[in-house]
């Protein structure tokens, strides 16, 4: 079978192997569809945090079984979602229900090879069932179960103002998340692109660009009162640092992109606003559910959020255009 592996930074190659075989609690899978994110993005770049090289990319999985051993929910043909988190069951974390950040997690595609390859054999409890959904929208679980398990740590309410900077496939999934939860998203960014698919595409009411005059424009929307929940979606050192500012007083600061570098926050100022800062890392299979139970209701805007498609032996020349932001790529899908 075929395969394509991240050699070392700028390098795939595409390379053959024998077909897995499942191991005992496992199941045999075809990869159908691969999402491209940010992750895969910095790894190709070199610039991932807890990366080595060779490794198989891909962890925003839609799969159909091959093989399965007596299951009491899933059978041979089922097309799944994949929870590409494999979490030990035993450390403090995965007792307390919070598998999402085991003291000794592996993710697919970064910690161990993930599914840029024709068939994967995975333990059947990473795999769910989403039999309304279409292989696109089985695909964006993952990125939007991200957003999904970072709104439930924020504990957004109704009407509430929410700021989400960074308009990349995480915070756009954020922002319509966000808006269907009957909460009022702000988007910020410092591409003019994005923010026009922001309001355009995921019809999110409030764009503002990334500038000097962000704060001033910010307060006006929000009556002076600024958003009490502030979601960084950039993972960029500067725009980090900077989200304090934008946050009302006893609000929420929730980090979800991930930074290499050591941050440095004003105390006095996140001490008078009596700041929360919550980290939000990966999901949980409540996140995953929440959100395959939004796509089956169809309010989220698929087929504009995927707005780039290659089949698997195309990928290779084709990824070096989604580096560049001039392309527009907001996700890019690769094919089975």
């Amino acid at each position: 079978m075929d395969y394509i592996v991240c050699q070392e930074p700028g390098k795939f190659m595409l390379k053959q192997k024998a077909p897995p075989q499942a191991l005992e609690g496992e199941a045999l899978l075809k990869i159908r569809k691969i999402g491209i994110c940010g992750t895969d993005l910095h790894a190709y770049a070199g610039n991932q945090p807890f990366f080595s090289y060779p490794r198989i990319l891909g962890h925003e999985l839609a799969a159909s079984i091959l093989e399965i051993d007596q299951h009491p929910v899933l059978k041979a043909g089922d097309n799944v979602v994949v929870m590409p988190y494999l979490s030990c069951g035993s450390c403090i974390a995965c007792r307390r229900g919070k598998s999402n950040c085991c003291s000794s997690m592996k993710v697919l595609g970064v910690h161990t090879d993930g599914g840029m390859q024709e068939i994967i054999s995975l333990p059947t409890d990473l795999l769910i069932p989403a039999p309304r959904l279409s292989l696109d929208e089985m695909a964006i679980v993952e990125p939007l179960a991200i957003g999904a398990h970072a709104l439930r740590r924020a504990n957004i309410l109704t009407d509430e103002f929410v700021l989400v900077i960074g308009c990349g496939p995480i915070g756009l999934g954020l922002l319509k998340q966000v808006q269907l939860m009957g909460a009022k998203a702000i988007a910020m960014d410092v591409n003019e692109q994005r923010l026009q698919f922001a309001s355009g595409e995921m019809g999110i009411p409030h764009v503002i660009k990334a500038d000097d005059q962000a704060l001033a424009v910010l307060s006006e929307i929000t009556d002076k009162d600024l958003p009490t929940a502030v979601f960084d979606a950039t993972g960029n050192r500067r725009a980090l640092e900077a989200g304090p500012r934008y946050m009302a007083h006893g609000g929420r600061y929730i980090l979800v992109g991930l930074s290499q570098d050591r941050l440095t926050f004003s105390h006095p100022e996140i001490h008078a606003k009596e700041t929360a800062i919550i980290c939000s890392r990966n999901a949980t299979k409540e996140d995953f559910s929440q959100v395959i139970s939004v796509l089956n209701e169809h309010n989220f805007p698929t087929t504009s959020f995927i707005n780039h498609s290659v089949p698997f032996h195309q990928m290779i020349k084709n990824f070096d255009t989604w580096l560049a932001p001039e392309t527009g790529v907001i996700k890019a899908m690769v094919e089975l």
